[in-house]
């Protein structure tokens, strides 16, 4: 398929796990992709002829940062079109509130909640000027349902909802769609910060009975990202395994 022939997407946190999912599909869809995010040695490194995976060492908490990177993108590939976002910390996990300090709260909301607005403004203005955007981030059914023990994560993704929500009502008639995925827990190099008894619980309460994979988040995400998704905006994808309730 090409259905991404022609565009240009950004991918934040797209060094490993989900995002580098993602990423590695748009590319192999036709879309010229560049990857975001503090790691280096994990980047994806795909090439098809003159095409290849670009990427940038980018700090999604650093406004200036990566405003600059952002124009850098836009002005050389001449537009923009994706913005996925799937940069995040888990944070403390199987802690409760009354251990759970200030300064690792604020860290993992400067991440996981921040960084997502301060991307989301820097895309903006090329997409506006095209009259067309998909933007998408990446939340978390933790975030709907809430997770005993990781109460500064499963805020900064609720909270990450009510920025997609309304900055998707905000451009919908601009020809730019703002959308959430909202998993359960995902197969990922990220579950290594999570409590092996944080995790048990939250796989216990998926009935497929196993975690998801990076893949089956790629092929959502990718349909969410394509000109066929022309009629969803501030709209929150489950993917849960039938975790979700609701």
């Amino acid at each position: 398929m090409n259905r991404f022939e022609g565009q240009v997407a950004i991918v934040v946190g797209g060094a490993r796990g989900i995002g580098k999912a993602i990423a590695e599909r748009l590319f192999e869809e036709g879309a010229d992709v560049t990857t975001f995010d503090l790691l280096e040695n994990d980047f994806p490194k795909l090439q098809q002829g003159a095409r290849s995976i670009k990427t940038l060492q980018v700090d999604i908490t650093d406004e200036k940062g990566l405003n600059r990177a952002v124009k850098s993108v836009a002005e050389k590939e001449g537009r923009l079109d994706i913005l996925v976002n799937s940069a995040a910390i888990v944070g403390p996990s199987s802690t409760k509130i009354l251990d759970y300090s200030l300064a690792d709260f604020k860290q993992v909301l400067d991440i996981n909640l921040t960084g997502p607005f301060i991307v989301t403004k820097a895309v903006l203005p090329q997409m506006c000027s095209q009259q067309y955007g998909r933007i998408l981030h990446l939340a978390s059914i933790g975030g709907k349902e809430g997770n005993p023990g990781m109460v500064g994560y499963a805020s900064s993704k609720s909270g990450l909802m009510g920025l997609i929500k309304g900055v998707g009502k905000e451009y919908a008639d601009k020809g730019i769609t703002v959308n959430g995925i909202a998993p359960a827990v995902i197969a990922t190099p990220m579950n290594k910060d999570t409590a092996p008894a944080m995790l048990e619980y939250m796989t216990s309460k998926i009935p497929m009975g196993r975690l998801g994979t990076t893949d089956e988040v790629a092929a959502l995400a990718c349909w969410i990202v394509s000109k066929e998704a022309s009629f969803n905006t501030g709209c929150i994808f489950d993917l849960s395994g039938g975790r979700a309730t609701y």
